[in-house]
């Protein structure tokens, strides 16, 4: 296949797997990223993309199109979502941790979701963000879906795995976020929790004493204070955490239909 009009159908699959993982994937999904960027930049990965396939055939533009077009929104939108999955386990982890601090009732606005979020769990979000591109682990996701092309072509509609093996997957996938999770809050939720049976048995011992006015100062303290000292514990944890991420999206094309 030599002429343009005979790639531009698997160009348009290719883009569409690209923009609909550009809408819900980590760092791309931001609504402080222009919409015009992300187009510019899903046709330019498309062309490079377009560039080492084998097409063997001329796709015709018909009704099985539009279910190939589907297929690929479908994938797209999965790959992104296991890959935002992951990372949405440091906003839980704050969350843990915001509760045992006393800021449950406080939250922020995040932009990329337009929702409310914890102080801390925003906090630490942000932190893993800027790790994430640190780390040039943006560039792996992009890796991840440039070889789902490879594993999972987009002329191809059937899927080797049934909706009970993909909900499987998900659902391990969220059991995964949330130990993760709890591995990362766990310094700081044990340490208050420390505090709480303290000042519980010194409200005991001295009963004249004031522990809610006592209690929260200490808390926002010591939580602050254990925030600081599990920073190492924190990114050692978000490197493990981007690991799984590629490895997840990895097993996700290969559930789909990838060899």
């Amino acid at each position: 296949m030599n002429t343009i009009f005979e790639m531009y159908p698997y160009l348009l699959l290719i883009f569409v797997r690209l923009t609909s993982f550009f809408l819900v994937a980590p760092l791309f999904s931001m609504k402080g990223v222009p919409n015009q960027f992300k187009i510019g930049l899903g046709f330019f990965i498309s062309l490079i993309a377009l560039s080492g396939m084998d097409a063997e055939e001329a796709l015709l533009m018909d009704s099985y199109y539009i279910l190939l077009i589907i297929k690929e929104l479908a994938v797209g939108i999965a790959l992104g979502f296991t890959a935002a999955l992951l990372l949405y386990t440091v906003q839980v982890a704050g969350a843990f941790i915001d509760f045992q601090m006393g800021f449950a009732i406080a939250s922020v606005m995040d932009p990329q979701t337009g929702s409310q979020v914890p102080i801390i769990g925003h906090f630490k979000y942000i932190l893993a963000l800027l790790f994430l591109l640190t780390v040039n682990g943006h560039h792996l996701m992009l890796d991840g879906v440039m070889q789902s092309f490879k594993s999972f072509p987009v002329e191809s509609v059937s899927f080797s795995a049934s909706f009970g093996d993909i909900t499987h997957f998900f659902t391990t996938l969220f059991v995964e976020m949330f130990v993760i999770a709890l591995q990362i809050a766990i310094p700081i939720v044990g340490a208050l929790f420390l505090i709480d049976i303290a000042l519980g048995i010194l409200a005991k011992t001295v009963p004249q004493l004031n522990i809610f006015a006592v209690g929260l100062p200490l808390k926002i303290f010591v939580g602050f204070i254990m925030l600081f000292l599990s920073m190492p514990i924190f990114f050692y944890l978000l490197q493990i955490l981007f690991e799984k991420i590629m490895v997840s999206m990895s097993q996700l094309i290969r559930l789909m239909g990838g060899p």
